[in-house]
């Protein structure tokens, strides 16, 4: 069996190991490191096939209210730009709903703010609008299904670059890494990516490897009942 490579530590080879991996990797790997609920399910994705990946931001989200919540401060463009910060560049962005799961937090005009910033692109516990649009951009989204209703009258952004919880108690801090592809999404402690990546190679190697020796059992044990018939 061949030594898997190793996470050297740049964005570059952490994205290209990233890319031969699959969320169940990457779970059974963090599963070694540590215990607590670190993954989503059942999501939906009007990217379906594309991976996501790489370093959370965050906005979080809170039951509108004019009053507390002055309309002109707290908009998902005011949000995003304190999100990224100088440079959005292959960040993830992560919009926690607060246990609003079934509205919308974007749709195919608000998120095209992503393309512009070159952003890797986004998970939320919430539902998307549009997913034709965001289909034809080139991030990736996960999300937890799709709407037509706008859901402005329900939540509005917050705050920017906060630790958030998502569905089903998964925190995520800003700077932690995100893999989503179409079985999941799980988030991965910033120090620990490189051990991670490295660990979930190791696994698939193993586990590619053990399906081969299956497979040359079975071919022998199929060999060995015609020797004797």
């Amino acid at each position: 069996m061949t030594t898997s490579p190793r996470a050297s530590g740049d964005p570059v080879s952490r994205r290209q190991l990233a890319a031969s991996l699959t969320c169940a990797d990457i779970v059974d790997a963090l599963g070694r490191r540590h215990r607590h609920r670190a993954h989503l399910r059942n999501l939906t994705s009007p990217t379906p096939g594309r991976n996501l990946f790489g370093q959370a931001i965050t906005i979080s989200y809170f039951p509108s209210c004019s009053t507390c919540l002055a309309p002109a401060t707290h908009t998902f463009g005011a949000l995003f730009e304190q999100a990224i910060g100088t440079d959005g560049t292959d960040k993830v962005l992560v919009l926690a709903s607060n246990g609003y799961t079934e509205t919308s937090v974007g749709g195919g005009t608000k998120l095209v703010r992503l393309e512009h910033h070159r952003l890797a692109g986004l998970l939320t516990d919430a539902r998307l609008r549009d997913f034709t649009e965001l289909s034809e951009y080139s991030f990736a989204a996960y999300c937890s299904g799709e709407t037509p209703r706008a859901g402005g009258e329900e939540i509005t952004p917050y705050q920017a670059n906060v630790p958030v919880v998502l569905r089903g108690g998964v925190g995520v801090h800003p700077g932690q890494y995100i893999f989503a592809d179409a079985s999941g999404a799980v988030v991965i402690p910033e120090l620990d990516i490189d051990d991670v990546l490295s660990s979930a190679l190791e696994i698939r190697a193993q586990d590619a490897h053990t399906r081969e020796q299956l497979a040359a059992d079975h071919r022998a044990a199929v060999e060995a009942s015609r020797r004797c018939s």
